[in-house]
């Protein structure tokens, strides 16, 4: 526990991280990849370009600095946090590195003002928030299916709309696996989960991980994940190009166990009187595809009200595996959106909803950021909205 004296002086530089946190983070960054370039083989280079990293960790430590008396508060963004630094593979070891610097980083920005008493207590915050971090990341490398990153060979490959493909793997058995005998028949994967995958591609000089959500729970063929093309604004994803025109059927690509604290309230899937909600667009169909697998295979007589967008017909991902589906579930409303033919999933598409409902909701962020304001605007609770943005969950902007 922090001391009094270390609280009150976090606590009393809350609107200073408020002004200059992301200055703060965005140094912080700059400094240690500089230091510690093969940690660039850890972070995603497109997150820091588009500053959602320096953003969602600017948030993480306000919110710690708010909650340092009380860190158990937020365990649901610690968590989160937690399950992608246990599939990234980020070790106790990494910590005192991101200290250093993130403590260099308040000095730097904050010049004089950062004095001797500051510098201490927030070298002692930091201490007690990476604990907790470090704590809960041991638990879950402990509860993971598979050590480290092993070998997955590639049994199929499938494009489900124009810029998403469909993968299927089932592990190699060779010595790169460091003997693990991973057999598919004993995983239990959760809708909503993860896989992380890392690559070497020729246009980077660093390795590059990714995370893709599960499209399925079943592993009777492999694990199923699904991958977008992310060329947009200009940029060019180079884990998901590589995977879209280079990594072939029969090919091997590394992979974490799967992870992720994104999942159905367990209490509520064989319940009929509270309808199912499932909200996507894009690529965020892909953990929401599962999750309906998930219900109308475990109780196909619950409600279930299914809402997704894209651009086009053409764009429509993994349709026919949804109407299958669909049609095996009892009572059903399904509504679609083509953004190219002016049908917008919006505030008015929220409006007639049930409630209560159990609601997920999976997407772009300036999609996640439009459907959960709309829920909380229109009185749903907090507790019944579940949610997964394809980026970094803290950096969030909701009203």
């Amino acid at each position: 526990m922090a001391t009094a004296q270390t609280l009150k002086i976090v606590k009393a530089t809350v609107p200073v991280l408020e002004e200059y946190g992301t200055k703060i983070t965005t140094a912080f960054y700059q400094n240690m990849f500089n230091e510690h370039p093969e940690l660039l083989d850890i972070f995603n280079e497109t997150n820091q370009k588009l500053g959602r990293q320096q953003t969602a960790l600017a948030m993480t430590v306000l919110a710690a600095a708010k909650h340092l008396e009380h860190l158990e508060v937020l365990l649901p963004q610690v968590t989160e946090i937690s399950h992608k630094h246990r599939a990234l593979q980020i070790l106790p070891e990494h910590y005192p590195i991101v200290g250093q610097h993130l403590i260099g980083a308040i000095k730097q920005v904050l010049g004089e003002a950062a004095n001797d008493d500051i510098i201490a207590a927030w070298t002692e915050a930091y201490g007690e928030i990476a604990d907790v971090f470090i704590q809960l990341e041991k638990g879950l490398y402990e509860e993971a299916m598979w050590k480290g990153f092993a070998n997955f060979e590639v049994v199929e490959k499938v494009a489900v709309a124009a810029d998403i493909v469909a993968f299927t793997v089932v592990p190699t058995k060779d010595s790169r696996n460091d003997g693990q005998d991973i057999d598919l028949s004993k995983l239990t994967l959760t809708a909503g989960q993860y896989i992380t995958v890392k690559t070497d591609p020729q246009d980077s000089n660093h390795l590059a991980l990714r995370h893709y959500s599960l499209n399925a729970t079943t592993t009777d063929n492999g694990i199923q994940f699904a991958v977008k093309r992310d060329n947009r604004d200009g940029h060019y994803g180079l884990v998901s190009n590589y995977l879209h025109d280079e990594l072939q059927v029969g090919e091997t690509l590394l992979l974490s166990a799967p992870a992720g604290d994104f999942a159905l309230n367990k209490a509520l899937i064989h319940q009929n009187d509270i309808p199912l909600v499932l909200i996507s667009a894009g690529v965020g169909i892909t953990p929401i595809l599962a999750m309906l697998e998930t219900q109308v295979m475990a109780n196909p007589q619950r409600p279930i009200i299914w809402a997704y967008a894209c651009q086009n017909k053409d764009h429509h991902a993994f349709e026919g595996r949804v109407n299958q589906l669909l049609e095996a579930a009892t009572t059903v409303e399904k509504n679609i959106f083509y953004f190219d033919s002016g049908q917008l999933l919006d505030n008015n598409s929220l409006a007639n909803l049930p409630k209560p409902a159990d609601i997920y909701v999976c997407g772009s962020m300036p999609f996640m950021e439009s459907m959960i304001s709309g829920l909380i605007a229109l009185e749903h609770s907090s507790d019944s909205v579940h949610y997964e943005p394809f980026g970094p969950k803290m950096s969030l902007q909701i009203a």
